[in-house]
C-alpha cells in the first residue's frame, strides 16, 4: 500500500463559489431575532457587542452580523478561517439562519443520501475518505488524538469511532476500520439524518469536506 500520509488532498471548490449566496445569508441574519437564532442553533448572543458565539470543532467563533464578519481567537480557529475562509465563514452564517428548533434524530446517514445531494459527493467533490484510511489505517491512537484536538468525542463502534461537531446541531461521525489480512483500511463518514433540516445541501458538502480535511 502506498503511504499517502504526507499528501493532503484538495477538493474542487471552484464550482460552488457562489453556493447559496453570501449576501443573501447575511441579509437573512440581519433581520432575524437573536433569541430565535440562539434557540434554533444552540448558540449565544452578546447584545452589547453585537455578536453571536458559535462553537465549531471545539473552538469559539464570533459572528458580527452588522459588520458581516467572522473572527476567532484560538490558533485552531484562526487556522481554519485562513485555510477555508470564504467557505467556512459562509457555512457558519448559513447555519445560523437555517438551523431549526428540531432535535437530532440519532439516525446516521451518508451525506450523499441527503435529498439532492448526490452531485456534491461525486467526482471532484468526492470526500477524501480513502486518503484518511491510508493515513490512519494502522493508527487508531493518532486518529483519536487528532479528533480530540478538534473537540471530538470517542464512541464505541468500528475499530475507532469519533464524533466531531462542525456546528452544535451538525454532528459528523467518522468510523475507522483498520487494515487486516482480508480487507484494506476504510473510513466511513456519516451525519445525523436531520442535517438537511439545519443546512442547505451544498453547505452540508462544505461542512463534511472541511471535517475530513481537518483530520489530516
Amino acid at each position: 500500500m502506498n503511504n499517502k500520509n504526507s499528501e493532503k488532498p484538495h477538493l474542487n471548490l471552484d464550482s460552488i463559489k457562489t453556493y447559496s449566496g453570501e449576501e443573501k445569508a447575511w441579509d437573512m441574519l440581519s433581520v432575524m431575532k437573536p433569541e430565535d437564532v440562539c434557540k434554533n442553533a444552540f448558540v449565544s448572543f452578546d447584545a452589547s457587542r453585537g455578536l453571536y458565539t458559535v462553537k465549531s470543532f471545539g473552538t469559539d467563533f464570533h459572528v458580527f452580523h452588522e459588520q458581516r464578519k467572522v473572527t476567532a481567537i484560538s490558533p485552531n480557529g484562526i487556522k481554519l478561517l485562513s485555510i477555508r475562509e470564504y467557505f467556512f465563514e459562509l457555512s457558519i452564517v448559513w447555519y445560523l439562519v437555517s438551523a431549526k428548533n428540531v432535535p437530532l434524530s440519532g439516525k446516521w446517514i451518508k451525506p450523499e443520501d441527503v435529498k439532492g445531494g448526490q452531485i456534491f459527493f461525486m467526482g471532484t467533490h468526492k470526500l477524501p475518505l480513502s486518503e484518511l484510511a491510508d493515513k490512519y489505517g494502522h493508527d487508531t491512537k493518532g486518529f483519536i488524538m487528532k479528533a480530540d484536538e478538534l473537540g471530538g468525542s470517542v464512541c464505541s463502534y468500528a475499530d475507532a469511532c469519533v464524533i466531531l461537531y462542525p456546528f452544535p446541531k451538525v454532528p459528523v461521525n467518522l468510523l475507522l476500520w483498520l487494515e487486516d489480512d482480508e480487507f484494506p483500511p476504510r473510513v466511513d463518514l456519516v451525519i445525523d439524518s436531520t442535517c438537511d433540516v439545519h443546512l442547505p445541501t451544498d453547505v452540508i458538502w462544505s461542512v463534511t469536506s472541511t471535517t475530513a480535511l481537518l483530520m489530516f
